[in-house]
């Protein structure tokens, strides 16, 4: 097996290096100024290769001992030290958008120190030993179909593991089969409350109970199973952000789930979400408040867009649709506010955007530490 020298990391996480016939070679636990001596293929085409390093030699610098074993599954960040992956993080942004001809300075990557037990929400697949003839919770090798059962994870909170081996425990007092069930999902507020449970195989999803959440002073309420931050004290320090660079005047909130950016840094709001459960939690949501909730993708009520509005937009990672990206340049509101968990989408978006505006602030949210996933803040003024 050749021995391969690692060059950088690439926007998505992985290292790059090249193999000896030119072929380049992604490695998830690998960094810059290592040499991979061994490795796990786990996706060959024909112009590169995905793999996983197995042996290195000289060891970076920036790689410290990972806290789980199953880190690769979960957060293969894990081996990078957090300083490193904080200026990762800021450089990866800034990388993508020179790849878009926008030239920016790295920006600053905001966090709040938490490294572990910061997600509020997780989904186990459940594993059976047949040597103790026991249920285990498990994850997905990373690029493989194969299980691997752990005993300890910790990026989750605390409650959410010590509450998912509770029901595992359970399965076993009952003699349960692993193979019933296609996977665990729980979630957690910022109480320690947990909800959500077993979805069997070929059954309907069940219906768990809603939790609650104070965000800027707004309470909200969500499904376990819905779409909701998964790091709440950092996701409050990006909302304060945004709220210092929203206009007087009304507020147009695209893609807004629920609507916590909407209705917590506004009081006159009209919040937009195509997902019908979001929307009718948006609903809930609302009550009391000035705002207003539109069920509509984003691209279909452009005719809501005006000039004298704040625009935030948080789309998915396919970015904004064109159609409303023209508009947002033809109507051309005061302000747009774009929160992205796909900086590269974003600044393609961006980069048509700069027909109109220019970049008045950026930042980045470190929302998922020990992992490559970046949250960016991009505001644009006229």
């Amino acid at each position: 097996m050749e021995e391969i020298f690692v060059d950088k990391i690439i926007p998505g996480g992985q290292a790059l290096g090249t193999m000896r016939d030119g072929c380049k070679i992604f490695f998830w636990n690998a960094l810059p100024g290592e040499t991979v001596t061994q490795y796990e293929i786990t996706k060959k085409k024909s112009h590169y290769v995905e793999a996983v390093a197995i042996k290195i030699k000289n060891d970076s610098l920036h790689r410290v001992e990972p806290s789980d074993t199953c880190f690769l599954a979960t957060s293969p960040w894990q081996m990078v030290d957090f300083k490193y992956e904080q200026q990762l993080k800021g450089e990866l942004v800034q990388e993508v958008f020179r790849q878009n001809q926008i030239e920016i300075e790295a920006p600053e990557v905001v966090t709040d120190g938490k490294e572990y037990g910061y997600r509020n929400k997780m989904e186990y697949s459940l594993f059976y030993d047949f040597g103790d003839e026991k249920i285990h919770l498990a994850f997905h090798q990373r690029g493989s179909h194969r299980k691997m059962p752990i005993k300890k994870s910790s990026i989750e909170r605390p409650e959410i593991f010590a509450y998912a081996q509770g029901v595992v425990d359970d399965l076993n007092a009952r003699g349960e089969e692993a193979r019933k069930y296609q996977s665990l999902l729980l979630r957690c507020n910022q109480a320690g409350e947990v909800s959500g449970g077993l979805f069997e195989n070929h059954q309907p999803h069940p219906v768990f109970k809603n939790l609650k959440d104070t965000i800027l002073g707004h309470e909200y309420s969500y499904s376990p199973n819905g779409f909701f931050q998964i790091n709440l004290p950092v996701y409050e320090m990006a909302l304060t952000e945004i709220k210092k660079h929203v206009e007087p005047g009304r507020v147009l909130d695209l893609y807004s789930g629920v609507g916590t950016i909407g209705l917590s840094v506004a009081e006159d709001a009209i919040l937009v979400e195509s997902n019908k459960a979001a929307y009718m939690e948006a609903i809930e949501n609302i009550k009391g408040t000035g705002a207003k909730a539109v069920l509509a993708k984003s691209e279909e009520v452009l005719d809501y867009i005006e000039p004298d509005m704040t625009v935030i937009v948080d789309p998915p990672r396919a970015g904004c649709d064109v159609k409303l990206i023209e508009k947002l340049l033809e109507v051309k509101p005061k302000k747009i506010i774009y929160l992205s968990c796909n900086p590269a989408t974003q600044a393609r978006d961006v980069k048509m955007l700069l027909d109109g505006y220019k970049i008045e602030a950026m930042k980045t949210f470190n929302f998922f530490p020990r992992t490559p996933h970046i949250e960016n803040l991009v505001i644009l003024s006229k």
